[in-house]
């Protein structure tokens, strides 16, 4: 059974290039361009792992992340941040109780190694 994988970014040409790399990988994938839509996605399906953008229209999503990490149900999910800005991340990434983070732009064999480090 293939893993599941949840990215939410608001970005649709990011969104799809990357959806497009995990589903060729083997993963299946499931997408929110917010992260209102992220927690309606989240109550029908629970990801193996979350692929998350720290910057989301309305609800941010260091916030977001927050949310997920405090909720019994959901806070064994690994979270990876999507970010283009390397300035105070590896900070953020524990206040908020991230996993890990990876930079925009990003190639898919780097992100599929940060995959791999959390689900197999």
């Amino acid at each position: 059974m293939a893993k599941k994988i949840l990215i939410v970014d608001d970005e649709p040409d990011l969104l799809n290039v990357t959806v497009a790399r995990l589903e060729v990988s083997g993963y299946e994938v499931l997408q929110a361009a917010s992260a209102e839509d992220a927690l309606e996605v989240l109550k029908k399906n629970k990801p193996d792992l979350v692929l998350l953008d720290l910057l989301l229209p309305n609800l941010q999503g260091d916030v977001l992340c927050k949310q997920l990490k405090s909720n019994e149900e959901l806070k064994h999910i690994p979270i990876i941040l999507f970010t283009a800005s390397i300035i105070r991340v590896p900070a953020k990434v524990k206040e908020m109780g991230a996993d890990d983070y990876i930079l925009k732009p990003f190639g898919t064999e780097d992100l599929l190694s940060k995959i791999k480090k959390y689900i197999r």
